[in-house]
């Protein structure tokens, strides 16, 4: 049975060093950034309006609840500022880097 608790929790392990150095690469390619004081990737997205902000953050908070992995985000008008981190592990994580693909394609979709 795939998606069971075990592949839930395979998917909040940390990554080795060779997949975290190419997902980096790639997530620093599309605008995310390393926090230095913290194992988390962040990323500002600025919209038109408060709705097309909105909309995004709809998006994204109904596939970070189908994913059980939940971004800290900050929104004002038209700027939405997130970084994302899994706490059960302390770090980086592969949901991080799944949800961060969603979180580009969602916002490229607006």
């Amino acid at each position: 049975m795939s998606g069971g608790p075990a592949a839930m929790s395979s998917q909040s392990h940390w990554l080795t060093a060779e997949e975290r150095n190419q997902v980096l690469l790639d997530l620093k390619a599309s605008g995310w950034s390393q926090l230095g004081e913290r194992d988390a990737i962040y990323k500002e997205f600025n919209f038109k309006n408060f709705n097309q902000a909105f909309g995004f953050m709809t998006r994204v908070a109904l596939q970070a609840e189908k994913m059980n992995h939940h971004p800290e985000w900050f929104n004002v008008y038209s700027k939405v500022q997130i970084t994302l981190i899994s706490h059960d592990c302390g770090g980086l994580s592969k949901r991080d880097v799944k949800l961060a693909q969603f979180i580009d394609k969602a916002a490229a979709s607006v």
